[in-house]
């Protein structure tokens, strides 16, 4: 019976498993939006918001967890000062599944972006299209009968 089990096994070893998602998230964080089938997608959102809220927490024993994960410091620097930091204020929803309509062309398996759900990008969009709009003036064509 499959009563209180959870996660997908993805049929792999546990060891190789643990070694997959240590990867995917290091890419995670590295890229801030990756592409893997669905059921991987699905997995990688629970590893990737854990990683986040250890960066809400931002103290030691918390940076030390995430260097279990992910094995690199520039990385965990990189979560604690630039990721987490977005997300400062929300209690969860810190990463995105979205489904991509057309399957992967090898083995039709279903694909998946995972990415964090406040992007950099789009916050610094917000700020740059305001200004933009103000500082370039419009420009008015008329029409001219000859």
């Amino acid at each position: 019976m499959r009563h209180r089990k959870k996660g997908r096994k993805l049929n792999r070893t546990w060891e190789h498993r643990k070694a997959m998602f240590k990867n995917m998230a290091q890419s995670l964080v590295i890229h801030e939006r990756i592409k893997t089938t669905l059921p991987k997608a699905k997995e990688l959102r629970r590893v990737a918001d854990k990683l986040v809220k250890l960066a809400l927490r931002n103290d030691l024993h918390a940076r030390r967890q995430a260097f279990k994960i992910l094995e690199n410091h520039k990385l965990v620097k990189r979560l604690f000062e630039e990721i987490g930091p977005r997300f400062q204020g929300v209690q969860g929803g810190y990463t995105r599944v979205v489904k991509l309509a057309l399957p992967r062309k090898g083995d039709c398996a279903r694909l998946a972006i995972v990415e964090f759900s406040r992007a950099k990008n789009i916050e610094e969009g917000v700020e740059k299209t305001g200004a933009s709009e103000s500082s370039e003036p419009k420009e008015d064509i008329e029409k001219t009968e000859d």
